[in-house]
């Protein structure tokens, strides 16, 4: 996870071979190259999109034998992809933020889920339906440092004196703490996973997205690649793959039933019902708002809300002057070369 090498040199090189706005989204040589991808968890509805274009023989004719590896915990991805031992990894912007702030060479090259999945959750009749009831009460959390940085924003802007919330590490079984009574809430838990499945358990769970509740929004989930790969070769490969993903997802869109088919598939431990309900809550995340933007748009000005609030809880280190951008836009479909050549803040 380091993040040294400029990546000038490489889009001058592209510039020069496709030029500014090209689109490569297929092979002329009728082979097709490798890629691996590391995705953050199981496959499940977040990856709908994925395995759609798979199914669909998109990454194929974009030239391509992608296979999808599942990591054997959520810290895994980002630290293969910055060893060059995986060619993408989906992880979090937060986490990306993270480890560029400890010297990682990684980027995001494009949104999987353009919304916060992570809730305050609670269950019941009795749950937490506005954070000024969180006082006096018992919250669980993942023990991830932003989680609690999440929790002492939302305190703050409801007038709530943190110091009156007891915060626990309950690790991930945020929702075994919730039903065993451990906690009166979370934060952690997913509105389109978690929560669907204590809707339908029955359990009533209470859900705050938390951008409602003063968290800045960022993307969920995003695409990682080293800044140093991303070369004239490894260029074209990640354009193609993008491109394909894309083409994946609006399928998706347009019949989510095929998604969740490709997801049992992928998956035979996933519920349907719970599947397709869980995709069908998800499938705006996938899109940005401003419809003239193409799938896995990241905001440079979301982003730079998003870093602004880290800085500031102190979960990075001062911006430091000339820090390269931590995404970019210039894979996506109809989009050029990276003008972000400096850092957010």
């Amino acid at each position: 996870m380091t993040r040294r090498l400029p990546l000038l040199l490489a889009l001058v090189a592209l510039l020069a071979g496709c030029g500014a706005k090209s689109d490569t989204t297929t092979a002329g040589s009728g082979h097709t190259e490798p890629l691996t991808v590391m995705l953050d968890w199981f496959p499940n509805a977040d990856h709908a999109g994925l395995y759609a274009a798979q199914a669909s023989g998109e990454y194929e004719r974009a030239g391509l034998d992608v296979k999808f590896v599942t990591p054997s915990d959520a810290a895994t991805p980002l630290k293969l992809v910055e060893a060059g031992r995986v060619d993408l990894a989906i992880s979090y912007e937060p986490d990306v933020m993270l480890a560029r702030d400890q010297g990682a060479d990684v980027v995001a090259v494009g949104a999987l889920v353009q919304k916060p999945l992570t809730a305050l959750m609670s269950l019941g009749d009795k749950g937490v339906t506005r954070p000024q009831q969180l006082a006096g009460r018992t919250v669980g959390t993942a023990g991830i440092p932003y989680q609690s940085a999440y929790l002492k924003t939302i305190l703050r802007r409801a007038g709530v004196d943190p110091g009156s919330v007891k915060e626990v590490n309950v690790g991930f079984k945020l929702v075994q703490a919730m039903l065993a009574k451990k906690v009166d809430a979370t934060i952690g838990a997913f509105w389109n996973v978690e929560g669907i499945q204590l809707q339908q358990a029955g359990r009533k769970p209470r859900i705050e997205r938390i951008e409602d509740l003063g968290v800045p929004s960022y993307d969920e989930l995003v695409f990682a690649a080293r800044r140093k790969d991303l070369d004239e070769a490894g260029a074209s490969r990640i354009r193609r793959f993008m491109q394909a993903t894309a083409r994946g997802f609006q399928l998706v869109r347009r019949d989510p039933a095929k998604g969740v088919d490709v997801l049992l598939k992928a998956n035979p431990d996933l519920d349907r019902a719970q599947t397709a309900a869980s995709l069908r809550a998800t499938l705006p995340a996938f899109f940005p708002e401003d419809r003239a933007r193409p799938w896995g748009w990241q905001d440079p000005a979301q982003w730079s809300a998003y870093e602004h609030w880290m800085r500031s809880s102190n979960l990075l280190k001062p911006l430091v002057r000339g820090e390269r951008a931590p995404l970019t836009n210039e894979f996506l479909p109809g989009e050029g070369l990276d003008q972000g050549t400096s850092g957010l803040g």
